[in-house]
């Protein structure tokens, strides 16, 4: 009898996760069929205007859908070098060491913060170490988001990454060893191939985290409704554009912000598959 509870709860489970999906899907494509009606899907998507103006109002989503994929992109640069050494360090060089132990909870810890703290250690520490260096000449911008949002996943991605790592047979290892290989040619041979998809998945995770973060971007990103022209001017996600204008927006405008979480909705969900495709083709490989 229990087997039988427990296998219905299992089917439950799994039929309502879909059904949540497809429901969000429907719940902002209803919303946001106000925007497309009145500038086409293809124009909004692709149009640099955003005029709030009663009588001229004109949307586009561009300017944000770019400023979410630059901070997104140069965050997961920066993120890579710092990640990779990190789970090497924890997973492999000194696995089961104390150093290790003590370096992983930092590494959760850091996880665990708050994004609205990384928001405030930007806003009121890095802004001015920026404009110091002379990165960005308002302290705000692309480059100062990328830089935070980069600190904020580097614990997922090396802490996932570290997993994987772990995993791999220590008999493989060994017998690299016996054959004379270094600690290096491991590395390269066996434990990224072995365990590349992991990793791979682990930071498609953390792109998907970059992508959907809302207060630390709104915080550090300058909150301009302007295409990005370089990384040291000042722009707006697809999140933070969102979370600056949805209390007092209505009609027209409320329905462009919808729309453009509805895209948000698409782009990550379209990473994560195109995510999900290469890691597949890696393990057959």
């Amino acid at each position: 009898m229990q087997d039988k509870i427990f296998k219905v709860l299992l089917i439950l489970s799994a039929v309502l996760i879909p059904i949540i999906g497809g429901g969000i899907i429907l719940s902002l494509t209803v919303d946001a069929s106000g925007a497309f009606e009145e500038f086409g899907f293809w124009k909004f998507v692709f149009s640099d205007d955003w005029v709030t103006t009663a009588g001229k109002e004109s949307y586009g989503a561009l300017p944000f859908i770019t400023g979410t994929l630059l901070t997104t992109a140069l965050a997961l640069i920066m993120c890579i070098p710092f990640s990779l050494p990190v789970a090497l360090f924890t997973g492999e060089y000194f696995k089961g060491r104390k150093i290790a132990a003590i370096l992983g909870t930092v590494i959760d810890l850091l996880a665990g913060i708050p994004s609205i703290i990384y928001g405030l250690w930007g806003f009121y520490v890095l802004r001015g170490a920026f404009m110091y260096l002379d990165l960005s000449p308002q302290g705000s911008g692309i480059l100062t988001a990328s830089f935070v949002l980069a600190i904020m996943i580097v614990p997922y991605a090396a802490s996932l990454s570290a997993e994987f790592i772990k995993m791999v047979p220590a008999e493989l290892k060994e017998g690299a060893y016996a054959m004379g290989a270094t600690r290096a040619e491991v590395i390269r041979r066996v434990i990224f191939p072995m365990a590349g998809s992991g990793i791979f998945s682990a930071f498609i995770l953390a792109i998907g985290r970059a992508l959907g973060e809302t207060m630390t971007v709104t915080m550090l990103i300058g909150n301009t409704n302007q295409m990005p022209d370089t990384l040291r001017t000042t722009g707006n996600t697809m999140a933070s554009i969102i979370a600056n204008q949805f209390g007092e927006a209505d009609g027209l405008k409320l329905s462009s912000l919808i729309a453009i979480g509805l895209l948000l909705f698409l782009i990550t969900a379209v990473i994560n598959i195109i995510g999900k495709i290469l890691i597949r083709r890696a393990r057959h490989v």
